[in-house]
């Protein structure tokens, strides 16, 4: 079974339809397979084999729908990097997948350049636009290459994906995503969410992630139309919004706190906006609230995990939502809660989320002491804590890793995190754990306040005795610019911790 099997499907039921807009330009479904044959043809004439590694790395663009469908075309294995990422993780990931070719932007060629030197197994460097010395044109390679090619007839357990985890608690760790285990994330989301080819969506989330591969992979199902953002930038969203009468959107709450504070969001007319699809962080009751009422939509929260193809359980698109809730689990997916001995938990008692189904991971790259810690007896222990209630619905507590022992007791940064963020003058909050004589650890908050809001460490601290008890109150607040995060969006904890 080869994922790239969607496309070929998605032509046979839809047709010829425009899949995607960039740029004010419109790029049809059949055009981005065929540009994936030609692209398919061209690596396998500069010497790419089956199971090598092809990293792409550039913003989102039309050419990078394509470069997916070539290297699952041709049996190789895509290594999506977010321009973002910085040198030591670059060469790292470089070095690590034994990547060959690098697929990438012109403007991000020094970066290339400076890890490919630390790289020697990388041999070759495609431009998607401009030209350089001794790299090869895209658009030269789509030219003079034919549109004839035979798909790779893979194994359903044949490596298809090497997609690296953000690094939010050290290196970053490859995971490996078989062809079948992208097919079936596929199903499970159109199995669930499916708004019908009508639906016109906006992204600005990158491509180069498991985001954009589930991505790619669930629109070629229902047929939708994007319209796809090269990045986030506040105009171009609100502008596009308008423009192409978007439907829903699916983004970071750091990108939507942006939008409530856009000052010039009134001057554009998104009512045909009907959802704001969430995920990769928790994002507060208050902003919430925020957003529906500023811009009229609905917020739908979503949960999923690059180990388990990056998309897993959803609120409903028409119906019942819980606000605070990731929903219930996706068509094909399993979800219980389990305590440490790996026993199932009634509902509204507290463990580890533990997921299983076709969508799993194989494992990590490299790392077999580390895979065995995750899956096992068919089961991804996520490493997420929380409970369902008595209607299936799933609520994060909060990173089993983050937890803090204050005293003996078990304190979760979520709780005084989303009580920090209820206090009006907070925008964003982030809480850790550090040294105490007493009690062994004791609670810091790091904080970013709202646009010309002021408000003190005693108050904020007053603040959370009121609603949490002084046990579990922050001893510490800092007060920041801004948090340091992911690519994605995750506050980096493991950099706040380097601060004490």
């Amino acid at each position: 079974m080869n994922v790239a099997r969607l496309a070929q499907e998605n032509i046979d039921k839809f047709g010829e339809y425009v899949s995607i807009i960039y740029e004010d330009k419109e790029y049809t479904n059949t055009r981005i397979e065929c540009d994936g044959r030609k692209l398919g043809n061209a690596l396998l004439q500069m010497g790419v084999v089956r199971a090598d590694r092809i990293i792409i790395q550039m913003p989102n663009c039309p050419e990078v729908l394509s470069a997916f469908q070539a290297i699952f075309k041709i049996g190789a294995v895509i290594v999506p990097i977010n321009y973002l990422v910085g040198h030591d993780e670059l060469t790292h990931i470089y070095r690590d997948s034994g990547t060959t070719t690098v697929i990438t932007s012109i403007e991000f060629l020094d970066k290339v350049k400076a890890a490919k030197a630390e790289a020697p197994n990388v041999k070759n460097v495609i431009l998607v636009d401009g030209s350089a010395p001794d790299m090869f044109s895209y658009t030269d390679l789509i030219a003079d290459s034919s549109d004839e090619l035979d798909m790779v007839d893979t194994e359903d357990d044949e490596l298809a994906a090497l997609i690296y985890t953000a690094g939010t608690t050290g290196k970053p760790k490859g995971v490996m995503l078989t062809h079948k285990a992208l097919y079936s994330n596929a199903y499970n989301q159109y199995n669930t969410v499916n708004p019908g080819p009508e639906t016109v969506n906006i992204t600005a989330l990158p491509l180069s992630h498991s985001y954009g591969v589930a991505l790619m992979n669930g629109t070629l199902l229902n047929g939708n139309k994007t319209v796809l953002l090269r990045w986030f930038n506040l105009q171009q969203y609100f502008e596009a919004m308008e423009k192409y009468k978007t439907v829903a959107t699916t983004a970071v709450p750091t990108m939507y706190i942006y939008m409530l504070l856009y000052p010039d969001a009134h001057k554009y007319d998104i009512s045909s906006m009907k959802f704001w699809v969430y995920g990769s962080a928790p994002m507060s009751n208050d902003h919430i609230k925020q957003m529906q009422t500023k811009f009229g939509a609905w917020m739908v929260e979503g949960w999923g995990l690059t180990e388990a193809g990056g998309n897993n359980s959803f609120n409903t698109l028409a119906g019942f939502n819980k606000m605070g809730s990731i929903g219930t689990p996706m068509s094909g997916v399993e979800m219980k809660i389990f305590d440490e001995d790996s026993k199932e938990l009634p509902q509204g008692q507290a463990g580890e989320i533990v997921i299983r189904g076709d969508m799993l991971m194989q494992g990590y790259w490299n790392m077999p002491e580390q895979t065995a810690e995750v899956l096992r007896d068919g089961w991804l222990y996520t490493g997420d804590i929380g409970y369902v209630d008595e209607e299936g619905y799933f609520y994060i507590t909060d990173r089993k890793k983050d937890m803090l022992i204050k005293g003996g007791e078990n304190i979760f940064p979520r709780e005084v995190e989303n009580v920090l963020m209820d206090h009006s003058c907070v925008m964003e909050a982030a809480v850790i754990g550090i040294p105490d004589d007493t009690y062994g650890e004791n609670v810091k908050a790091f904080i970013t306040l709202a646009p010309e809001q002021k408000v003190s460490d005693v108050e904020l601290i007053a603040h959370c005795k009121e609603k949490l008890g002084s046990f579990k109150s922050p001893k510490v607040v800092k007060f920041m610019d801004a948090l340091p995060k992911s690519v994605m969006g995750k506050i980096l904890k493991k950099e706040l911790r380097k601060l004490d």
